[in-house]
């Protein structure tokens, strides 16, 4: 949908109020939004160009916006852990992660990162995100089209161990959300293209540990590196300015790693 353009029913839209409180809802004909401050019949906000300012029953405004990916991962019903923000960002730029890369994802989780994958291949490019469980996946496709509408055509979504999927995939990047990474490396060895990017999230520096021995002891990958990124805000009330108290400070460890050819001899 573009941006301004008037909201439609079945759409997902970002209510804030006067004191800057968010609330993600589901547009659907004759329903009603109830909070604190009143009520916001969805037949107020379908047909209201994006950026509308509306009033609730008792007369609240209410500023109605599309939201951001990045609202939309922090307040959607997740099923599986959801990756942040802060996270996914690196993930791609780190990943080289572009226009018209094949993606392998796994695993799917809640569908977070598949969307920004998804974003980033573009038209051109593919993500084919790998999920074990069945229950899952189903969860991942549905807050998926919450958010856009409809199942991207560069999304395909596949059930089934993501190491068994490498060597059909013709992926070149492999971007992994999943307890035990280490049993990709050999098919990532094997099937990455030269430069191809393998990229892993973990929360435990054990796991990292052993996925970082896997990766040396396949000698197939360089520009091996692993980090964390915090995040911090800041109040900004005029003259008074101040780091938050809070931070999202360790959420995962992401490791980054690039395929090499084979050496030749002779």
């Amino acid at each position: 949908m573009a941006t301004g353009a008037p909201f439609v029913s079945g759409e997902s839209c970002l209510l804030i109020d006067s004191r800057g409180r968010q609330f993600l809802v589901r547009l659907v004909d004759g329903a009603t939004f109830q909070f604190d401050k009143g009520a916001v019949p969805h037949d107020d906000l379908i047909g209201v160009g994006e950026g509308a300012t509306i009033r609730s029953s008792n007369g609240t405004a209410i500023v109605a916006l599309r939201p951001r990916l990045a609202d939309y991962v922090l307040r959607m019903k997740r099923g599986a852990a959801v990756l942040y923000p802060k996270d996914t960002g690196p993930i791609i730029v780190w990943g080289d992660i572009g226009v018209g890369n094949t993606v392998l994802e796994a695993g799917t989780g809640s569908g977070a990162l598949t969307l920004a994958l998804s974003r980033a291949v573009g038209t051109g490019g593919r993500v084919i995100t790998v999920e074990r469980r069945e229950d899952h996946a189903v969860h991942a496709r549905r807050l998926v089209e919450a958010f856009t509408g409809t199942t991207p055509p560069n999304i395909e979504f596949r059930v089934a161990d993501v190491e068994d999927e490498v060597a059909s995939s013709g992926a070149d990047r492999i971007v992994l959300d999943v307890p035990e990474p280490w049993h990709v490396i050999e098919p990532a060895a094997e099937y990455l293209p030269g430069g191809g990017v393998f990229v892993c999230y973990l929360p435990t520096i054990p796991q990292v540990q052993k996925v970082r021995a896997a990766i040396d002891d396949s000698k197939a990958f360089v520009e091996i590196e692993t980090f964390e990124v915090m995040m911090r805000g800041w109040t900004i009330d005029g003259p008074s300015v101040r780091p938050d108290h809070r931070m999202v400070g360790h959420t995962g460890l992401i490791t980054v790693a690039r395929k090499r050819l084979p050496k030749h001899h002779g």
